[in-house]
C-alpha cells in the first residue's frame, strides 16, 4: 500500500527555537513562509511567527488556561482556538483582537468543515455542536449527542476530505467515526497501542476512505473507513510514540512523527 521514503534524501532545512514560550499544535496559515501556534510556557497566548526570519507578526491573546485546540480555515485567515478555559474563540490572522467568543462550558475540539463555512465543535467528550461560520453567534444549529467516552477524552476532531464525516481521535485507544449529517455512530477503530494516555492524531487519506493512526508502540496503524476493519500497520523504526500523522495537502504523501519523523509514498504497485 505504502512504503516509506528514505530517510537518506530528506535534510533539515532550517531549526527555529520558541524556547522561552515553547511550542504546540503548530500550523501553517496560507502563506508557505508562516504559522500560528500555541503556547507552552509563559502565559496561553497564540503566536503567529514568519518562519522567514523567525520574527513575531502578531499575538492573539485572550485565553486564560492551556489551548488545546487549533485549527486553520481551508480558505481564508480565520482560525479558531479552544481552550481548558472552557472557551472557543474565532480569529482573524490581520487582527488581535478575538473575533467572537463561545462558553462551551467544558473541554473543547474544533475543526473546519473542508469547504471553511461551517466548525465542530467537541464538548465533553460527549457532544458535538455544528456552527455556520457566518451566524455562529445565534448558537450550533446541529448537535449531536453521542456516548460519553468512559475511559478516555477527545484530544482531536477532523472533518473527512469529502465533508460526509467526522473523525474524534483520544487519548486512549479508541478513535470513533460519525455521520456529518445525521450524528449517527458509524465505525469504531480500535486496536493501536495507547498505553500512556497521549492525544494519538488520527487523520484521513485524501479520497476519505482510510484512517491513519500512531500508536505508543512507533507504528501506524491504518483501517478502511467504510468497514472499520485494519488493514494494515506500518512500522517506520519510530523510536516513541507516533503522535502525529498528517497528509501532505498536495501530494500524496504521508508524514508521522514522534521525536523523529517518516514519510510515506504509495508502493509503485499499488499505482
Amino acid at each position: 500500500m505504502v512504503k516509506k521514503e528514505r530517510s537518506k534524501s530528506l535534510r533539515n532545512k532550517r531549526t527555529l527555537n520558541s524556547k522561552k514560550y515553547g511550542v504546540d499544535l503548530i500550523h501553517f496559515t496560507h502563506a508557505k513562509n508562516s504559522a500560528i501556534y500555541s503556547s507552552t510556557k509563559i502565559d496561553d497566548t497564540i503566536r503567529y511567527l514568519s518562519l522567514h526570519d523567525n520574527k513575531y507578526i502578531r499575538y492573539f491573546p485572550g485565553h486564560t488556561k492551556k489551548v488545546v485546540t487549533l485549527s486553520m480555515s481551508p480558505i481564508d485567515d480565520t482560525f479558531i482556538s479552544g481552550s481548558m478555559d472552557k472557551s472557543l474563540r474565532l480569529w482573524d490572522l490581520r487582527s488581535p483582537n478575538c473575533q467572537g467568543m463561545m462558553h462551551v462550558g467544558g473541554r473543547p475540539v474544533a475543526a473546519f468543515d473542508p469547504e471553511g463555512l461551517i466548525f465542530a465543535a467537541g464538548i465533553n467528550s460527549e457532544m458535538i455542536k455544528l456552527y455556520d461560520l457566518r451566524s455562529f453567534d445565534k448558537g450550533p444549529f446541529s448537535t449531536f449527542q453521542l456516548s460519553m467516552e468512559k475511559e478516555c477524552d477527545w484530544t482531536g476532531i477532523k472533518f473527512s476530505p469529502d465533508g460526509k464525516t467526522i473523525l474524534t481521535s483520544t487519548n486512549g485507544s479508541v478513535i470513533r467515526l460519525v455521520d456529518a449529517f445525521q450524528g449517527t455512530p458509524l465505525k469504531t477503530f480500535a486496536g493501536h497501542l495507547n498505553n500512556k494516555g497521549m492525544p494519538l492524531e488520527a487523520s484521513f487519506s485524501p479520497d476519505s476512505q482510510f484512517i491513519f493512526s500512531g500508536s505508543t508502540d512507533g507504528r501506524v496503524h491504518v483501517w478502511n473507513a467504510e468497514t472499520g476493519y485494519k488493514v494494515c500497520v506500518l512500522n517506520a523504526d519510530h523510536t516513541g510514540p507516533v503522535q502525529c500523522v498528517q497528509f501532505n495537502p498536495k501530494y500524496m504523501m504521508l508524514a508521522s512523527g514522534c521525536t523523529s519523523m517518516a514519510f510515506w509514498l504509495p508502493a509503485l504497485d499499488d499505482m
